[in-house]
């Protein structure tokens, strides 16, 4: 019998391995070992999946990258879902040349992930940026997209996982592409990105992926909502229908991505930018500032604050939490992604929050000058201290659950000042 180690004695080196990524249909390619540092927070994740791990194949898809330029972003949608099939398709071919040499192998999809069990956590095998950045194929710009020195931030990341050691990684770039030029933030139609380098994960999250997981839900509800075809007109555009439909029938298309059509980090990118700023502004960024369109926000967000001072001809349209927990784990990983800073403001506070029930969870949130951290087990001494069955505290975010019953039933249980409750949703209203 065959054991499930290779069938024949691979003879690959990291020479061999990047002609086979070539020959796939890569751009780039580098290697990281699985043992690497940079990969602490995944390893356990992409065993689970491909329990033959030893490196890690990371490799670059380029883009075209003018179709994403333009405000149409039917355009750039085109070209970010035939550039994701390539990129499967290359993992996929490099994956057959090495089991045909007798080397496991196996990928996880470069977009669109599929493990919807665990949602709102984390749905993806691998993480490919960190794969990427620890493989020396660029670095992170302001805007959290991989900035590769040639091919800027137009490309495409896909991951192979290899039962082979080629004994040497490729060594991360000791400069980051990145010209902090701040054409990311200027373009940002949300705010989602600060020219101080905060992120504000939710706004992004909340109009650039509306028609993706979360935004899906919270659309499927307001259908749920409306009383009959009227009343769903009342809260849903027709162009918002076609919209969606086309999303469900072609592939989910992304409201923005501006950060990345106006990025002129790369060598080969960067000349028009350097040989000539104004015209690139006027060309790149002014058509996608000036556009009229829909933003969805959530209410009382920072990025609703930020369209309408910043945008205000662009039309605001308030949705649903597209990022609601499900569980107190996954309520307090999820804290640091939708929290509000400019909501913030003025408040200074320790949370102590203990959940019972069949998920027992102590944990200190500490908000102060505009900052949130967020610690395992209680910490300090409490402002506001919430004891709460689990199960409850997650129905009452919902919307599920009354919070007075839940008080008078003392399945929640607050010692402290209760405004500071209030004062804690603000800072986090999606």
């Amino acid at each position: 019998m065959i054991a499930l180690a290779s069938a024949v004695s691979p003879q690959l080196d990291e020479q061999g391995l990047r002609e086979i990524a070539f020959a796939a249909g890569a751009d780039d390619v580098g290697f990281v070992a699985l043992d690497d540092p940079a990969l602490d927070d995944q390893r356990a994740d992409i065993l689970a999946a491909f329990p033959f791990t030893r490196m890690l194949v990371s490799f670059v898809v380029k883009m075209n990258r003018e179709n994403i330029r333009p405000p149409a972003r039917s355009l750039a949608n085109l070209e970010f879902h035939h550039a994701n099939d390539d990129c499967d398709s290359v993992a996929h071919r490099i994956v057959r040349a090495l089991e045909a040499r007798g080397v496991r192998a196996g990928y996880p999809p470069v977009g669109f992930p599929m493990e919807a069990d665990n949602w709102p956590g984390k749905m993806w095998v691998i993480s490919h940026k960190p794969v990427a950045v620890a493989a020396g194929l660029g670095r992170m710009g302001i805007h959290r997209n991989v900035i590769h020195p040639k091919f800027g931030n137009f490309i495409l990341l896909g991951t192979v996982a290899i039962d082979l050691d080629v004994g040497r990684s490729s060594a991360p770039l000791d400069f980051n592409p990145c010209l902090e030029c701040k054409l990311c933030v200027a373009a940002c139609p949300t705010g989602a990105i600060a020219p101080d380098g905060h992120f504000d994960f939710a706004a992004c999250y909340t109009h650039n992926y509306r028609e993706f997981m979360g935004g899906f839900s919270d659309f499927v509800e307001t259908i749920a909502d409306a009383k009959d075809a009227r009343g769903y007109r009342e809260k849903v555009s027709d162009s918002e229908s076609i919209s969606m439909w086309q999303s469900l029938a072609f592939g989910p298309n992304y409201k923005a991505a501006y950060c990345m059509a106006v990025c002129p980090a790369g060598e080969d990118v960067i000349g028009a930018y350097a040989k000539d700023k104004k015209t690139f502004l006027r060309a790149i960024v002014d058509p996608l500032q000036k556009k009229e369109e829909t933003i969805y926000v959530s209410r009382g967000s920072d990025a609703e604050a930020y369209v309408r001072r910043r945008f205000p001809h662009k039309r605001i349209r308030h949705v649903g939490s597209v990022l609601r927990p499900t569980n107190v784990d996954n309520f307090l990983g999820a804290l640091r992604n939708i929290f509000q800073r400019n909501q913030s403001e003025g408040l200074n506070a320790v949370y102590h929050f203990t959940f019972t029930g069949a998920r027992r969870r102590q944990a200190t949130v500490v908000i102060a000058n505009k900052k949130l951290a967020v610690q395992e087990g209680l910490v300090g001494k409490a402002d506001l201290a919430v004891t709460a069955d689990g199960e409850t505290w997650i129905r009452f975010l919902r919307k599920e659950a009354s919070l007075p019953f839940a008080l008078l039933s003392r399945r929640i249980k607050l010692r402290g000042d209760p405004r500071l409750l209030l004062a804690f949703g603000r800072c986090f209203p999606a």
